[in-house]
């Protein structure tokens, strides 16, 4: 294994600053408490979600995923909305713990059309699907991409983001089971363990979408064009930040360790190397080639001892808490709630923390239209606000 190569990421700067921070906050970086002066506190503003798998800004609101098929509206000044604003239960498969209505993104034009993409599995094949629809009008959706996931019912991965570049992003785990019995995930000709980019704004031929000619195995023989991202077990949650535009993604680990991979702007073809390799260990050597550059996460932690499963958060840019955690990325782990904070210091290294808990069984992060960060958990169905407080 003297040849395997596993490599950190160098960040670039992008002008992608969102109108709700300012340059003078944007600047205040280097005056940041350290990490273990900085602690997350919660605060319930709504419950009575049915298991809530996904959240998304739209406009003044966040809309909500529950995993029955169900999308669910919030306000933070308002609340959540009692009746779902979406229900498409009867296409969507739910039976299993990690199956359903997984991912929400709203459209470009949303304030216009109301169009949202939502990402879920299939009645009743369980296939991984992707799908344009109007909110309030079930009839009206359009299937634009499936990925057969019929041979196990785990690691369905589901986020749905558009990128600085205005691509829709689409998260896809390794089709299941442990140990990635398929080697789906090394593998460039499947869509599994994978993170695709495409766009949804044309048609090309007789697809509903194009890929763009930037994606990075384009012209690689044997392998799908939709790739952006591979080597991925199950990429549950993911985002991209506000300000650079570089993209985070939380991966759930096997059973050793959880880990966060950071990519800089626009960097595709990165392989993040499950199932050769876990976190920042060798997981399977059989799956190693030995010239392969393997990129190395830029956090992790011991799943049996700090947790279960990684839930990917967001990079905290809102103004409200901007003097203490501005450009710092937020995670938690669904079983011990565990407050992570990473921040990437100008040496290119990260400093990690925890800095305090989380509630229960959090599924995902959410923000607000002025980057204020939210959490739903998953069985007591409960939206929580998220802010920040200096100790001593």
């Amino acid at each position: 294994m003297s040849g395997l190569r596993r490599t950190g990421l160098v960040l670039a700067t992008a002008a992608l600053l969102p109108a709700v921070v300012s340059p003078a906050v944007a600047g205040e970086r280097g005056g940041l408490p350290p990490l273990d002066q900085v602690k997350v506190v919660t605060t319930e503003v709504a419950t009575g979600l049915v298991r809530p798998v996904a959240m998304a800004t739209a406009g003044d609101r966040i809309l909500i995923t529950e995993k029955r098929g169900t999308v669910r509206s919030f306000h933070p000044t308002d609340g959540l909305a009692a009746d779902p604003v979406l229900d498409i239960s009867d296409r969507v498969n739910s039976v299993a713990n990690e199956r359903g209505l997984l991912g929400i993104a709203p459209a470009h034009d949303f304030a216009r059309t109301s169009q949202v993409y939502v990402t879920y599995t299939r009645l009743a094949d369980g296939a991984l699907t992707l799908s344009r629809v109007t909110l309030g009008d079930p009839s009206s959706e359009q299937v634009l991409l499936t990925q057969d996931h019929s041979r196990f019912s785990n690691h369905n991965g589901g986020q749905l983001a558009f990128g600085p570049d205005g691509y829709l992003y689409w998260s896809l785990g390794d089709g299941g089971s442990g140990g990635d019995p398929d080697a789906n995930a090394l593998n460039l000709g499947t869509l599994l363990g994978k993170i695709l980019r495409i766009d949804v704004n044309r048609s090309c031929g007789e697809l509903p979408y194009c890929v763009p000619q930037s994606n990075p195995f384009v012209h690689t023989a044997g392998a799908r064009p939709e790739i952006w991202a591979y080597g991925l077990r199950n990429p549950w949650r993911f985002s991209f930040d506000r300000l650079d535009g570089s993209l985070w993604i939380a991966d759930v680990g096997q059973g050793a360790f959880e880990e966060v991979n950071h990519a800089r702007p626009f960097k595709g073809g990165v392989n993040y190397g499950w199932s050769c390799m876990e976190g920042p260990a060798v997981f399977n050597a059989a799956r190693c080639t030995p010239d392969a550059d393997y990129t190395a996460p830029v956090f992790h932690y011991q799943t049996r001892v700090d947790g279960c499963a990684v839930i990917g958060g967001h990079v905290y840019r809102g103004l409200k808490h901007a003097r203490l955690a501005f450009g710092t990325y937020i995670a938690t782990d669904y079983c011990s709630a565990n407050a992570w904070a990473l921040r990437k210091n100008r040496d290119g290294t990260y400093t990690n923390a925890r800095i305090g808990q989380f509630p229960a069984q959090v599924s995902s992060f959410g923000v607000d239209k002025f980057g204020e960060l939210y959490v739903v958990t998953d069985r007591a169905g409960q939206v929580f606000r998220v802010d920040f407080e200096r100790v001593s």
